[in-house]
């Protein structure tokens, strides 16, 4: 008879395989290589996007869209091991409605131009249905759910009042972009029409991005339990990482074009990740141990 082959690979039996195991194997996957998802995949896509920008990097490997989105789903692996044990009904509810308002509102701007301004996509972000990437909230929920967590952090008791926890976190998300979108400019993922005056990239889009960041703090505002998400927060020291990669991927996609206010935007997230002590990311890979 032969062998199961879960018993060859040291799995558990397929009716001990629940989403608390999935959970658990997800949450020491990513401990045990913070180092390489956090610091090692932003630098190495850095230098990837930036010499696919240069030219010199054969046409199939430059900026080939299953790599940039491998790239970014594992970088995204600490905050889904983060956030997984809390995702209930209601959090299930307001992430399937966000998808869905991010898929319309993305395909309404790509064909219409609004809210954000008329623009193209110049490279493919992997799988692309309607001129509009198909992991769309892959590359969107984080920017929002890392801006979420980090201003639960550095407003403390005052996150406590929706009147300062909302408006807050919007203005967080629009900065976000603020660094997010000139650099993906420079690089050619997309582009507006008739540039733009804040680095190619017009303060329409950033009218855009009020609207699309109220609707997606407020989804999930209503959908994940604050109290819970603090109480994860102070047990899981990685759950802020994807917001580490995004400072020195995106600072330096930035800083290599010149682009220094977002450059400083970047450091100021840099310096919210220090204060609330989550930019401690371990120095070297366990390769190197």
């Amino acid at each position: 008879m032969p062998p199961d082959p879960t018993e060859a690979l040291g799995l558990p039996a397929p009716e001990r395989m629940d989403r608390e195991w999935l959970e658990a194997r997800l949450d020491r996957l990513v401990r045990t290589n913070r180092f390489t998802i956090a610091v090692v995949f932003p630098v190495t896509g850095a230098a990837l996007l930036l010499a696919s920008a240069l030219e010199l990097l054969p046409p199939a490997l430059a900026f080939n869209p299953w790599l940039v989105l491998v790239g970014v789903v594992v970088m995204r692996l600490p905050l889904v091991a983060g956030v997984a044990p809390l995702v209930d009904r209601e959090a299930t509810v307001a992430l399937v409605a966000l998808a869905a308002y991010a898929y319309g509102i993305e395909y309404v701007g790509v064909t219409t131009g609004q809210p954000y301004g008329p623009f193209e996509y110049g490279v493919a972000l992997g799988p692309m249905v309607g001129g509009v990437p198909l992991a769309l909230p892959v590359f969107f929920f984080p920017l929002v759910l890392n801006s979420y967590l980090l201003c639960l952090l550095l407003l403390g008791d005052l996150a406590r009042s929706p009147w300062v926890r909302l408006p807050v976190v919007v203005g967080t998300v629009v900065a976000v972009d603020l660094v997010l979108d000139p650099g993906a400019v420079a690089l050619g993922f997309w582009s507006y029409e008739g540039g733009g005056a804040f680095y190619g990239v017009p303060w329409s889009n950033y009218r855009g991005w009020v609207l699309s960041a109220t609707v997606a703090v407020a989804a999930f505002d209503w959908g994940l339990d604050r109290e819970a998400l603090l109480a994860r927060l102070d047990s899981c020291p990685f759950m802020l990482d994807d917001m580490v990669s995004f400072v020195i991927l995106w600072g330096a996609v930035n800083a290599a074009f010149g682009n220094w206010i977002p450059v400083a935007l970047a450091g100021l997230f840099g310096t919210g990740l220090v204060v609330t002590d989550r930019f401690d990311v371990p120095t070297r890979p366990r390769w190197m141990k």
